[in-house]
Formats: structure tokens, C-alpha cells, sequence
């Protein structure tokens, strides 16, 4: 036997003794329990699970599991997309919960192709469902043997129910994919996604089209469902071509956190710090984008390479420092970034000497500046602004209450609002990181709210629909300080601003 075989068989062993071994006794209802079982499995799907899954049943299902199980069981010609992000439990659900709830609990003949990354990766996901049905010892009571000697094969199976399961490699020839009369019901395509493919535009593309014109028509009959299960972490995947080309298939998307609250979207499972601890261990911009399917785009006008890194000096060195608030009102997941952004002047270089870059409630970004200010030597000024097109009563109240309760006041301006778009603001600052005019505190390098800010830096292209609030603010932060590098060498001279009128500070 060749080594590659020895290491799939002895997988295969361990999963036969994972279910074995998971405490499961073997039921001796009567048929009118095992009846009223059933009956409660097509309704109940949670009960179904714990019943007869418990090994993977760890903790309670989610909701937006059920949602998305019985969404697929009502509709035999889904084409969707389960799009959650990483530990939600996508394979379990599409691999083995489903088909199985399909054909054993709802009565339809089932016939599942598992589509991998290569023939070996689809193999060993459709080993899962095929070691339950070989052993699990609740489902032989409830349906009886299934492993049919002969039809037991490691990439295709046959049970003695009716029930078919083959393995498929991505890209490969699928016709005549069929067993004797009968063709697949239900494709899941899972974890094709893989490092060199994102970097081969032209092979998604392909793999797009052999999707649609080889794939899907592999299926003949009145049951036609296809499963495309994966996070989105890459802002181009098979995936994302697919959902652009196909508006009215279903995507469900569910991140695994609410990056305001880090509340986990599966509850039952991840306790209430658990996304923020990651956060702190892989960084906000990879647990975006594996967990929350906001994926990291690359720079093509700003780059990481770009960004110095350097010992900041001291406060009290810098000719002058300037902190810019960005004002966003409604504090939610889908909502502007309040962004703050403070940099300050040496000689003729703009320090990034701290930010806060948070989707959430005024009230917080206020807090932060206050915070700031509070903490400052008593040698240093702070300048404080935002534009004077978000100003309203509820700004006004909501600084003065934070004021109060921190004991600062922040003397924050008003400025006038800028001229022309966002998009070409932005694009100023390309020439001050061309010419290394622009330093990064080496301390903020681990920072969250830093890594927030230079995520949308990088994002900046165009077409871009992401959140762009930092980097708006930094340019903001640069068109004030550069009005105090001298003109020339010799004259000693300053390029001043209006100094505004006490009637336009706050």
C-alpha cells in the first residue's frame, strides 16, 4: 500500500473512532417512538443535531445554522452561498447536517457531490458523512445499516438506503457524472479557495464558468441545489465572481463578530471576549477577513512599503500638533468610522502620533480626545478641529457631557468644510508618502485603531466602496500643519491660517 493510502486510511480509522467513542448508546424505541423521532427531526432541527450528532454537537446550534439549513430544505433549486466566517462550522452543516436532514429526515432521494480544492481534499470531507453512516449507532437503529460492501469505495459510496456520496476535485471533467439512472441532487463546493488560486485571476475565472456550464448541469431533475461554502477573505474569489454574475442566488453572510461590541454571532459556542482576544493575537485586519468576511485589500496607490516606521520624539519637540476629528453619528457595524487622527510637525516631516478609528457612538471618540488631553504635558498643545458640516445640537451636547464628566476641555474649532471630493483629498497625500515626508510612531505598530486607518489607506482606488474616514482625516491633520513649514531656507517666514473667532471654538 502506498504511503498516501496508509495516512487517508488511517484518518478514515480515527473518525470511525471519534463517532464510536462519543458516548452514543444504541436506542431501542419502538416504532412508533422512532416514528415520533423523525417526525420531531423535520421540524426540530437542533434536537436532530444533539440527538444524533452530540460528537459535533459541543455546543447549542446557532441561529443563523437553522436559518440558513431550513432556507436550503425549502427550496430544492438554491443556489447559495454560505458565506460564514472561519469556526462557524460550515463543513459540519453542508457536509454532513444537511444531506443528511435532506434525505434521512425529509425522505428525498440524495445524491451529494462534494467539490474540494483537489480530489484528495473532497475525499477526506466526504469521509465525514460517510464514517456517520457507517457507524454512528443511534442512525443504524433509526435506519438501519447503510455500508454496502462493494459500493464502499474512499472517493464514492452507495448506501444501502439510497443514499450517494462522491468526492470531486475542482475543475474536473464531471460528464456523465452519474449512478445508473440517477443524477447529483445536491453539489457542495467547499474550501476551494486556496493562496495560489487567489493569485491566478484568470484560473477563477475559469473555475467561474466551470461552475455554470459544467457543473450545475450535471444535475437533471427537479431537485437542483448547490452549496458554495466559504468565507470571504479575499476581496476577488471564484466566489465573489459567481455573486456578480448571479444576483438573485443566495448569499447568506454572517460574520463571526460584531466588531463594535465583539459580540460572537454563535453565542452558544465563543464566550464574549473571545474575538477580542484574537484581535489582540493575529491582528484586526487578518480577524476581519478571516472571521468577518471583510477582506484586506492591497494597496495599488498606497503601499505597506510606503509606511516608515521610526522613534517618535517627544511631544514637546514637535513645532506644533494637530488632532482631527472625522464625525460619524450612528455607532453601527454598517455605519462610518468615527476617526481621530493626531500628527504633529518636525522640521518638515508629519508624525502619526496616535488615532482612534472605531465604528461607533460620538461619545467614544470624544472620550478618546479628552483622555488625550488629559494625559498631556503641560508643555504641549494639542489643536483640536472637525469640519464644520457635522456640527449640530447633538455634537454641541455631547462634547459639553463628556467635558463635564472628565473634567477637559478640548477647545475643539470648527473649520470650514473642504472643497471637491473625498477620493481626491486623499489622493494628496500619495505624494507626501512618495517622498518619505510622512513617520509612524513605532509604538502604535501593534495598535488597532492604527492598523484600522492604514487598512482604509490601503483600500484607496478607484471604484472603492470601503470606509475611508482615516485617511480623510489625515489629510485633513496635513493640510493644517503644513501651513507652518517655513517658505524657504533664509526668510524665516510661515504660510499661516485664519486664526478662527472664539464664536467658532467650542
Amino acid at each position: 500500500m502506498r504511503a498516501k493510502d496508509k495516512v487517508a486510511v488511517e484518518r478514515y480509522k480515527k473518525k470511525l473512532e471519534l463517532i464510536r467513542s462519543a458516548g452514543l448508546s444504541v436506542t431501542f424505541e419502538t416504532a412508533k417512538e422512532k416514528r415520533e423521532i423523525i417526525e420531531r427531526c423535520k421540524t426540530d432541527i437542533p434536537f436532530m443535531v444533539g440527538y444524533l450528532f452530540p460528537h459535533y454537537a459541543t455546543s447549542e446550534c446557532a441561529d443563523f445554522q437553522i436559518e440558513f439549513a431550513k432556507k436550503v430544505g425549502r427550496d430544492q433549486k438554491i443556489k447559495a452561498f454560505c458565506q460564514w466566517g472561519r469556526g462557524q462550522a460550515k463543513s459540519v452543516w453542508n457536509d454532513i447536517i444537511i444531506p443528511f436532514w435532506l434525505h434521512f429526515i425529509m425522505g428525498e432521494p440524495t445524491y451529494l457531490v462534494i467539490i474540494g480544492s483537489s480530489s484528495d481534499k473532497a475525499e477526506q470531507l466526504i469521509e465525514d458523512i460517510k464514517a456517520e453512516l457507517e457507524v454512528n449507532p443511534r442512525m443504524i437503529a433509526h435506519f438501519g445499516e447503510q455500508k454496502q460492501l462493494g459500493s464502499w469505495e474512499g472517493k464514492f459510496f452507495v448506501t444501502k438506503g439510497g443514499f450517494i456520496g462522491q468526492a470531486l476535485g475542482i475543475g474536473k471533467n464531471v460528464r456523465g457524472l452519474r449512478v445508473r439512472g440517477r443524477r447529483p441532487t445536491l453539489l457542495v463546493i467547499d474550501d476551494i479557495e486556496t493562496e495560489e488560486l487567489n493569485n491566478n485571476p484568470e484560473r477563477q475565472i475559469r473555475l467561474a464558468k466551470w461552475v455554470e456550464k459544467s457543473l450545475i448541469p450535471t444535475m437533471d431533475g427537479p431537485v437542483r441545489r448547490l452549496i458554495y461554502a466559504h468565507n470571504r477573505y479575499a476581496e476577488t474569489m471564484v466566489q465573489t465572481i459567481l455573486q456578480e454574475r448571479h444576483p438573485k442566488w443566495f448569499v447568506h453572510d454572517v460574520p463571526a463578530y460584531d466588531p463594535i461590541t465583539y459580540k460572537p454571532t454563535w453565542h452558544q459556542k465563543y464566550p464574549d471576549n473571545y474575538f477580542r482576544d484574537l484581535e489582540d493575537e493575529i491582528g484586526i485586519i487578518a480577524a476581519l477577513s478571516e472571521y468577518n468576511n471583510q477582506p484586506h485589500v492591497e494597496g495599488e496607490i498606497f503601499k505597506e512599503e510606503q509606511i516608515q516606521w521610526g522613534d517618535m520624539p517627544a511631544l514637546n519637540h514637535f513645532k506644533i500638533i494637530v488632532g482631527h476629528w472625522d464625525v460619524a453619528y450612528a455607532g453601527t457595524k454598517t455605519s462610518d468610522y468615527n476617526a481621530v487622527e493626531i500628527m504633529g510637525l518636525k522640521d518638515k516631516d508629519f508624525w502619526h502620533i496616535d488615532c482612534f478609528v472605531k465604528q461607533c457612538k460620538m461619545r467614544d471618540a470624544i472620550a478618546f480626545m479628552c483622555d488625550v488631553q488629559k494625559n498631556l504635558p503641560k508643555t504641549v498643545i494639542i489643536h483640536w478641529q472637525f469640519e464644520a458640516q457635522f456640527w449640530n445640537d447633538e455634537v454641541e451636547r455631547t462634547i459639553d457631557e463628556v467635558q463635564q464628566e472628565m473634567g477637559v476641555l478640548l477647545l475643539i474649532s470648527k473649520i470650514p468644510t473642504p472643497t471637491g471630493n473625498k477620493y481626491d483629498r486623499i489622493l494628496q497625500l500619495q505624494p507626501r508618502y512618495q517622498n518619505s515626508r510622512i513617520y509612524y510612531n513605532n509604538k502604535k505598530k501593534s495598535h488597532k485603531d492604527t492598523q484600522t486607518g492604514l487598512a482604509q489607506l490601503y483600500a484607496t482606488q478607484p471604484g472603492n466602496k470601503k470606509k475611508d474616514d482615516w485617511p480623510d482625516a489625515q489629510h485633513q491633520c496635513i493640510e493644517f500643519l503644513q501651513k507652518y513649514i517655513p517658505m524657504g531656507k533664509a526668510s524665516g517666514n510661515f504660510q499661516t491660517g485664519r486664526m478662527l473667532p472664539h464664536n467658532e471654538r467650542i
